[in-house]
């Protein structure tokens, strides 16, 4: 690849998010409005699962091959390696062949339509994220799920929302971080008002990503971030590194913010009101690729448009506020930040601190020393964790989150429950991709945060009771 075919492959990327205008407010003429919130299907005895990109979604194989009642019937790759890798896992396990599909870049379509298939695990590239979820609802009458950011314009969003309500379907962001042992820890914590009125919170991704977008390098080192078959990075014909040479703002903001709306109950008694994103000059993403690439090459003199550092405030129609982080390209230690404050105490994440005051106005000037943090720890583990928390750790997947996710989204399909995550959930924390870009653009100005509930949030009860019933699923998972 040469910097010519680098370039073209980036331009479409560039002109999604400004081909047409934020749409901030839809019509209302659909009878599920608002009501996506508490909507559920009649449960599903046998939950047949089709898988499309197995990247990513390898961890979608291999988590429901744990769960039983389902079974992956369908999936598909354009690289046959991963194909192979998929089948062989199954094989394994002694589960039934799927069906795969890898003739051609539209064989996801052939997926959505198998009519063996009821539910669609989205792991393709961001850009495909919106377009397979929305064929799969719209042609093919499928329930899906997503992986994330699942949309990546306000346009899209609306269409996903919209869709959903139309058609009577689930259509949900799959965001491992909100089952993670402390954000859903901290999540029991504000539930037993521990911390008291929530009223900031912090959240982030920031994650030295530069090896995965890059790929190779030209001096003798190994980088196990580069796909064997392909000699493209992990993220294949890099599509990331090509959104990010284009785009500015929050690219990939639900990672942190998706637990603190959880938290803060947003769009289920809270919503978001507007934005203020703020961007650094972008210069380890350039600085990497000129160390470690030849000077005459395209990686050597690619720009890439993306600050190194984006900050975002968010304020809610309560009047909390919110900050949110994206860095992926400085080298600095992985963090999420995962913190939140209230009227009566704290937490703040990597690594967990947590205070709170003994008495009103009694103040909390030092974090609980680790013996106390070890006895809120286990007093406060979420009933999720302790019931599936061991089981989750022992099958893996960002330890034990990815598992956690798959288990809690097939236990509430056979038992026709609603899902932890709306579409209304997915619309309200991808808009911020193109969102947060539009301010960063224009100088930092203020930015409207569309109400996709159109109301619903006011009255929508929030999240609650998520847990599982393991003699349900076959005594055990």
């Amino acid at each position: 690849m040469d910097r010519r075919e680098f370039v073209k492959g980036t331009a479409w990327m560039g002109a999604a998010a400004f081909a047409v205008g934020c749409t901030t407010e839809r019509g209302l003429g659909l009878s599920r409005v608002g009501k996506m919130s508490t909507f559920a299907v009649k449960p599903f005895e046998k939950l047949r699962i089709g898988v499309v990109g197995l990247g990513r979604g390898y961890a979608g194989v291999c988590g429901f091959d744990m769960i039983p009642g389902c079974e992956v019937t369908a999936i598909c790759d354009l690289n046959a390696a991963r194909i192979k890798k998929s089948l062989d896992h199954i094989e394994k396990s002694n589960r039934p062949k799927p069906a795969v599909y890898t003739g051609g870049p539209e064989e996801w379509k052939r997926l959505c339509d198998d009519p063996n298939v009821d539910l669609v695990y989205n792991a393709t590239p961001w850009q495909l994220h919106a377009p397979v979820a929305l064929y799969a609802m719209q042609h093919a009458g499928k329930h899906v799920v997503t992986e994330v950011p699942s949309a990546l314009t306000v346009d899209h969003c609306w269409e996903l929302v919209e869709t959903a309500e139309k058609y009577g379907l689930h259509c949900m962001q799959l965001e491992n971080c909100c089952y993670g042992e402390n954000e859903m820890l901290i999540l029991n914590l504000c539930r037993k008002g521990m911390l008291g009125e929530l009223v900031h919170a912090e959240g982030a991704y920031i994650h030295d990503l530069r090896t995965y977008n890059w790929g190779k390098w030209n001096d003798k080192g190994s980088n196990p971030s580069v796909d064997p078959e392909t000699g493209y990075p992990a993220y294949w014909n890099y599509w990331r590194l090509r959104h990010n040479a284009v785009h500015k703002g929050n690219q990939y903001p639900t990672h942190g913010l998706g637990p603190i709306c959880w938290y803060m109950d947003i769009n289920r008694g809270d919503r978001f009101d507007y934005l203020v994103s703020l961007e650094s000059n972008q210069l380890n993403f350039e600085a990497f690729a000129k160390a470690r690439f030849a000077t005459d090459g395209w990686q050597a003199n690619q720009k890439v448009q993306m600050g190194d550092m984006n900050t975002t405030l968010i304020k809610t129609k309560r009047g909390r506020s919110i900050l949110i982080q994206h860095d992926v390209s400085s080298p600095r230690p992985y963090s999420r930040l995962n913190s939140i404050t209230g009227t009566k105490g704290a937490v703040l994440d990597f690594p967990l601190r947590i205070v709170w005051e003994d008495k009103p106005g009694a103040g909390a000037h030092a974090f609980f020393d680790k013996d106390k943090l070890a006895e809120v720890c286990e007093k406060y583990k979420h009933p999720l964790w302790r019931q599936a928390g061991d089981i989750a750790k022992r099958t893996g997947g960002h330890g034990g989150m990815d598992f956690l996710m798959l288990l809690r989204l097939a236990y509430c399909l056979q038992n026709g429950l609603p899902l932890d995550q709306s579409v209304y959930d997915l619309a309200s924390w991808c808009c911020l991709c193109e969102l947060t870009e539009k301010s960063v653009r224009n100088r930092s100005c203020s930015v409207d945060i569309p109400d996709f509930t159109r109301g619903g949030w006011e009255t929508a009860k929030p999240i609650d009771n998520i847990t599982v019933d393991l003699e349900k699923m076959g005594g055990k998972a």
